[in-house]
């Protein structure tokens, strides 16, 4: 028996019970197509992360007050950012090329009727450029609105949509030359932000970003800062510009050794190396939750085999007492078995793409192409492992004995 007819008596033998070769694909199917998916929403998980952490500029390191049990926010003071700043300036501080201060506070927004709560930053003219933070109406304010410390604001996205409504809906006022109260003293609207991405629980888009020396006048006073960011030459040149900050800063509050430090300084590639990681095990933990349906599809295939095999003891018995060797008998089962879950396989991998494109748990799957690979090598490893014992034991069949089964 050659292995054409191998195949025609295979694709028979699938096709004389319908309900049950469908059955035994569906069991393959959603097996496949959770591993695909599951293994692509970890994938798109970690790709989300990764892209709001490049969004905020892989270029960039944050020095924050605190270290160890202890908050000493006294330390961390525009004297800081001013010797960073000379470094940069001298030469000193090679890796380094902008010093961006920040204030930052809650403050409740108002603008008519429409009040709000939003974090106001008060820094330096740069710190757009700097942190990545495009203006997508208006402009930005200046190096002179600094100097002058002029009441002048820049907003995100979502701050605007709550306090000027969508563009397109009928009550949408353009936010741009609008004045915006902010405790009690008004502030005129320069420009609104693009949506960004955020990686922490603090939206960055629902901020208002003022110039520094306005807030230190009127809100935060002088001296204090919530954190200094700054900006490397290139990603290549991180760790290198986090060295000489710390040199820097150290000398100017006296630290004699980075243990008695009470600053952190962390930068984007860290927080991308822990999100990978995490990611990383969370697709793990859902590929192990979706290789367990899998195994469940296979122990599926090989009752649906044995059932098969039963029902046609008589079909067995007959084509031996004329001469079908044990060889054919076994490749005949075995290759339905395993066309079956190669079938299954296939459309699982179609049903994944399909679902690719909804989000699931607010994650967008990234289909992954080792995983198509490997769902349907397992596929076809299923109909071979699961569908061996169902053909062995068919092919072990004595003719007498089958052809006396009922």
């Amino acid at each position: 028996m050659n292995a054409m007819e191998i195949l025609r008596s295979s694709l028979r033998g699938m096709t004389s019970n319908p309900m049950r070769s469908v059955l035994t694909l569906l069991g393959v199917l959603i097996g496949v197509g959770s591993v695909i998916l599951l293994v692509g929403v970890g994938a798109g998980s970690a790709k989300a992360v990764s892209d709001q952490i490049d969004s905020l500029g892989t270029t960039t390191l944050t020095v924050r007050s605190g270290s160890g049990g202890g908050i000493r926010f006294q330390d961390l003071t525009t004297g800081v950012a001013d010797a960073l700043q000379s470094s940069v300036d001298s030469g000193d501080a090679t890796a380094l090329i902008a010093v961006v201060p920040e204030v930052s506070s809650s403050q409740t927004i108002t603008a008519g009727t429409t009040s709000t709560t939003a974090q106001i930053i008060g820094t330096t003219a740069n710190y757009f450029d700097v942190t990545s933070s495009k203006v997508a109406q208006g402009t930005a304010f200046s190096a002179n609105d600094l100097a002058q410390s002029r009441r002048v604001v820049v907003i995100g996205a979502e701050l605007a949509t709550t306090l000027f409504g969508s563009q397109g809906d009928a009550d949408y006022v353009d936010p741009v030359g609008q004045t915006v109260v902010v405790g009690s003293t008004p502030y005129l609207v320069n420009g609104v932000m693009a949506a960004k991405d955020s990686t922490g629980t603090e939206s960055t888009n629902n901020v208002l970003v003022v110039p520094l020396t306005r807030v230190q006048q009127s809100i935060a006073g002088y001296g204090n800062l919530s954190s200094i960011v700054l900006q490397a030459t290139d990603a290549d040149a991180v760790d290198v510009a986090e060295a000489e900050a710390t040199t820097v800063i150290n000398t100017e509050l006296k630290i004699a050794s980075t243990d008695d430090a009470t600053y952190t300084i962390s930068n984007q590639a860290q927080l991308l190396a822990a999100s990978t990681s995490t990611a990383s095990t969370f697709s793990a933990m859902l590929a192990a939750v979706a290789g367990i349906s899998l195994l469940v599809g296979g122990i599926g295939v090989t009752n649906i085999m044995l059932v098969t095999v039963t029902e046609r003891t008589r079909e067995i018995g007959i084509r031996k007492a004329l001469g079908a060797t044990r060889g054919a008998i076994l490749g005949q089962f075995l290759t339905e078995a395993t066309l079956l879950s190669l079938l299954g396989g296939a459309l699982g991998v179609l049903g994944a793409v399909i679902g690719s494109q909804f989000e699931i748990l607010g994650v967008k799957p990234a289909i992954v192409g080792s995983s198509v690979v490997l769902a349907l090598g397992v596929s076809i490893g299923i109909g071979v492992f699961f569908g061996g014992y169902p053909a062995f034991r068919a092919a072990t069949m004595r003719p007498v004995d089958a052809l006396r089964h009922e």
